[in-house]
């Protein structure tokens, strides 16, 4: 097979490079590793034959996440948070008119992967992890994870190396690490990605995202694939999604997890092969994932009662005008009013930070203080209001808030990892009517 044609879709962040190749009625979205070109990864044979043997399983389209290879380089020299990929990922499939597709996610793109699966479980009903995990860093509650120091002394090891030597694969794709060829080959790969600054503080993206908040939204059909010798893709990070997902979870032998197409890849095609040809299951559109925004009038009571009955009504009604302009805009959706504040959802979590930090500030400017309180989970529509555990989560949230106030639960803080966002620990809390103690976080911003 030729190599295919490399596209552009335009997205508000930059142009987002793209090809599409194979043949079927199946769509497929394959997202990979962060180090990608996909013009110069057809010259690796071995890519090659990955990428055509996948392509007789349906129309693939395979992206360069922006910031690596063919797509813009936003030169802030640091990864993009996971909601502008997602965004990227979904303008492209809407370019190319994949209303349904497979989902299949290779190391870190299993991290996007997930997230999509579960913000958009009517496109994509089956998903397919491939050496994947939701977090890499150790923590008291998942102790599976690669303790601080590894993480620091193998981000020295790979900006030491990046672009020059083959070491990294000795932890990666060991069976490969003496194949000078391929080395090379690989070494080329990575220089037309991305420069040694962004490369490093890729590595600083996988250390510090987490998205096992988003696991019980995801509905999909869902395979997943790990090696059992992987030495940084390790097993025990599958093993933790399929127990949570109740997976189909098929281990195999070797430990070549990066580049996706190192070492004997046949099996792990066979796999996907024979999933692809199993029966979907029903899915639930009305359930997704979704960030929870809760805000309200802080001394609402003594300002109506200070300012007067008509000059409150009219300071609620520019209220609701500002408050439905502002959520229109960062892609939200306003689900009603409470009185004196409002709940609206978003499909990501940096929207709806920006966008409480615009309420917040606005609102300020007409003399309405508010508060805000934000969580992501899982929620169900219910003739046009939404239920669920995570409104009442962010309603809680809010509660914590003091006046001028964004407070978030960690795991909207997780999520938007990379981000330009700042936040403060708040320390533990319980909530109301919630199981367990929460860490919550306040957003830090100017002014």
């Amino acid at each position: 097979m030729a190599a295919p044609k490399t596209q552009y879709c335009e997205t508000p962040g930059g142009f987002v490079g793209y090809q599409v190749f194979g043949n079927g009625s199946r769509s497929i979205v394959f997202i990979t590793n962060w180090l990608t070109n996909v013009e110069v990864i057809w010259e690796e044979p071995a890519a090659r034959r990955y990428l055509e043997r996948l392509g007789t399983f349906g129309r693939v389209v395979f992206i360069d996440k922006r910031g690596t290879g063919v797509s813009d380089h936003h030169g802030t020299g640091r990864a993009l948070p996971v909601e502008e990929h997602l965004d990227d990922v979904m303008a492209v499939l809407d370019k190319v008119e994949f209303e349904e597709a497979v989902l299949i996610g290779d190391v870190e793109g299993g991290t996007l992967a997930l997230v999509l699966a579960a913000l958009h479980p009517d496109r994509f009903t089956d998903l397919i992890l491939i050496n994947s995990f939701t977090r890499i860093r150790r923590d008291d509650d998942y102790p599976i994870g690669a303790p601080d120091e590894v993480l620091e002394s193998l981000a020295k090891q790979w900006k030491d190396n990046y672009g020059h030597s083959t070491a990294p694969l000795r932890l990666v794709a060991p069976s490969m690490a003496e194949d000078r060829r391929f080395g090379e080959s690989w070494l080329r790969q990575n220089r037309l990605s991305m420069p040694p600054g962004t490369g490093g503080e890729a590595l600083t993206w996988i250390a510090n995202t987490d998205v096992r908040g988003v696991l019980p939204s995801v509905q999909a059909r869902t395979l997943v694939l790990n090696r059992k010798d992987a030495r940084f893709h390790r097993a025990a990070y599958g093993q933790f999604i399929a127990e949570r997902l109740d997976a189909t979870y098929v281990e195999m032998t070797g430990a070549d997890t990066l580049p996706f197409y190192a070492g004997d890849f046949g099996p792990i095609l066979d796999e996907i092969q024979e999933f692809l040809t199993g029966d979907r299951q029903q899915i639930d559109s009305d359930r997704m994932l979704a960030t929870v925004l809760f805000t309200d009038i802080v001394g609402s009571t003594a300002m109506a009662a200070d300012v007067g009955e008509d000059r409150w009504l009219d300071l609620l009604a520019a209220h609701k005008d500002t408050v439905t302009s502002i959520v229109e805009q960062h892609r939200g959706r306003l689900i009603k009013s409470t009185g004196d504040g409002i709940l609206a959802i978003f499909d990501g979590p940096q929207r709806a930070i920006l966008c409480a930090i615009e309420l917040l500030e606005g609102l300020q400017n007409m003399g309405v203080p508010i508060r805000a309180g934000l969580h992501t989970g899982e929620v169900e529509l219910r003739d046009g209001d939404v239920a669920g555990l995570a409104v009442h989560i962010a309603s809680r949230v809010m509660d914590v808030a003091e006046s001028g106030g964004i407070m978030v639960s960690r795991t909207v803080k997780d999520l938007v990892a990379g981000s330009a966002l700042e936040f403060e620990a708040c320390g533990r809390f319980e909530l109301k009517g919630v199981p367990d103690e929460w860490d919550l976080f306040e957003v830090s911003f100017p002014g």
